[in-house]
């Protein structure tokens, strides 16, 4: 059954987004225009002009370009992002230089408001689950580390008096979202049965993309007491990895099953492939599926009144139902580079003859 996402009212009238023409960034300017928002959509790549729609190119680390978008604007959303599969030079400087150059164009730009996308990537590898947002940052990789940094930035601009949302999704899906789930999907399709490391009983919280833009923008319409926090953003349902993964499967129809595979074997053959770049999966994921993982949303439920529509198993049928109505049509770019592109399974890709 269709989920309808209401539109709060009460919005900025003029909302800035970086990363507009990323899965997340194109959904939420979709939103905004549909509640009557004139948006600024800032990307590396030109967002398609309509009308409410004022495409800025640039890159999040010139200041120059991010001026242009931010005068007069009354609000912004951070959405620009690097993936955890970058070179860590690249992971830090988009990232990390990226934000503070944000903030600092914000600030020069007396932009009222800021919201910016972070991620339970800061807790590292928590073993305390639910985690609350206040459980330390303890990153593990790159990409946990450079979100963890930008948002001391982000805190160093609150602190000065921003009124600045940080929002921590857990990892979203939902229409144009690819990535690795691209690799179930497919060996869904064609009738095989799928891995999970151990006995695939961990819960891995997700998050629908719909529900991450109901988020973002309850917070741009919240008072400024409200909005000035930060946040974990998640699914309220979600069940084992075994479970998710295997609506796939019965969605697909082949009585396919998942299957379990050695964790300690699996896991040392990974981390090989990781380090000859022969595999798309990254080491913080494959501990990530070997325990728990889920975050507290009380906080979000308390102070914003936030409450997502969609279970895990929802998102990622849906995810799934858009993947089978696109299949064959590659997106430009595919191989990883964002997360609308499939990534390239490597040596993952053999061992499908094994399912």
């Amino acid at each position: 059954m269709p989920v309808h996402h209401a539109i709060p009212s009460g919005l900025p009238p003029q909302v800035a987004v970086t990363g507009a023409a990323g899965v997340l960034g194109t959904h939420l300017v979709e939103r905004l225009v549909r509640a009557g928002v004139q948006v600024r959509a800032f990307d590396l790549r030109l967002v398609a002009e309509k009308p409410g729609v004022r495409p800025i190119a640039g890159d999040v680390r010139h200041a120059g370009a991010l001026a242009e978008a931010f005068a007069g604007a009354d609000a912004v959303v951070h959405c620009a992002s690097a993936l955890p599969s970058y070179p860590a030079a690249d992971i830090r400087s988009i990232i990390v230089e990226g934000t503070a150059t944000v903030l600092e164009a914000a600030h020069a730009a007396a932009v009222p408001r800021v919201v910016h996308i972070s991620s339970t990537a800061v807790y590292g590898l928590p073993r305390l689950v639910p985690t609350p947002e206040d459980h330390p940052h303890e990153p593990v990789d790159p990409y946990s580390r450079a979100k963890a940094e930008a948002e001391r930035i982000a805190g160093r601009f609150r602190a000065g008096g921003m009124c600045l949302s940080v929002l921590r999704p857990k990892t979203f899906l939902g229409p144009g979202r690819m990535g690795l789930f691209d690799m179930l999907f497919q060996w869904a399709e064609e009738g095989r049965n799928f891995p999970v490391l151990g006995r695939g009983d961990v819960r891995i919280q997700m998050l629908s993309l719909d529900d991450l833009v109901d988020a973002v923008l309850t917070v741009l319409c919240a008072p400024d007491e409200v909005a000035c926090d930060t946040y974990n953003i998640g699914a309220a349902e979600f069940g084992t990895l075994r479970e998710d993964f295997q609506a796939v499967l019965d969605a697909a129809g082949h009585g396919r099953r998942v299957v379990s595979l050695p964790s300690g074997p699996a896991v040392a053959v990974l981390r090989t492939l990781e380090r000859t770049r022969l595999s798309p999966v990254y080491g913080r994921l494959v501990s990530k599926l070997l325990a728990d993982s889920y975050v507290s949303i009380d906080k979000a439920y308390d102070r914003l009144g936030f409450q997502p529509r969609r279970s895990n198993r929802d998102a990622i049928l849906q995810t799934y139902q858009w993947w089978r109505e696109r299949r064959g049509i590659v997106p430009a770019g595919a191989g990883g580079h964002t997360s609308r592109d499939p990534w390239r399974q490597g040596m993952l890709g053999l061992a499908k003859v094994f399912f």
